[in-house]
């Protein structure tokens, strides 16, 4: 059986301040919905009628708490992560089932809270957060760590 592809990529607001809580393992657990619009026209009257998608996300461990410290309602980001579905039983003993997307990186993208901050230089620096827990600045236009170091001279 070969390994598919679960990939998932979202830009939304959070439609309330994360519910942060601890596993005994001391872990911690965000979870989050964040509001993702789309437009489509009505092929009946011509309208362009606009629509919120909820998607329910999950953050572990040091992302998690990461986002219970600067996401609230709101708040603007970028989710990258797998989806999955959870079955739970509910009160009545009733088998139901919970889709989300587990995360793996966070992207703050709001003006204020990280995603344009400036640094004492007065420049403009993305941060992110992974699942490792790692903050950093993604490099300026995709481009390779390491390929600014060349000190050959270039006629242009």
């Amino acid at each position: 059986m070969s390994k598919d592809l679960n990939q998932c990529n979202f830009i939304g607001r959070l439609g309330k301040d994360p519910d942060i809580r601890y596993m005994p393992s001391g872990g911690a657990v965000a979870n989050f919905s964040i509001a993702c619009g789309d437009d489509y026209k009505d092929k009946n009257t011509g309208q362009k009628v606009e629509k919120t998608n909820w998607i329910n996300i999950v953050a572990f461990n040091r992302l998690a708490e990461i986002i219970g410290e600067y996401l609230t309602k709101g708040s603007k980001v970028f989710i990258s992560g797998k989806q999955t579905t959870r079955k739970w039983q509910d009160n009545d003993g009733q088998d139901r089932y919970s889709t989300e997307i587990v995360a793996s990186e966070m992207q703050m993208l709001d003006s204020r809270g990280g995603a344009d901050q400036s640094n004492s230089s007065g420049t403009s620096a993305k941060q992110y957060a992974d699942a490792s827990g790692g903050r950093h600045t993604p490099p300026a236009g995709g481009s390779s760590a390491g390929a600014d170091d060349f000190d050959d001279d270039i006629p242009f």
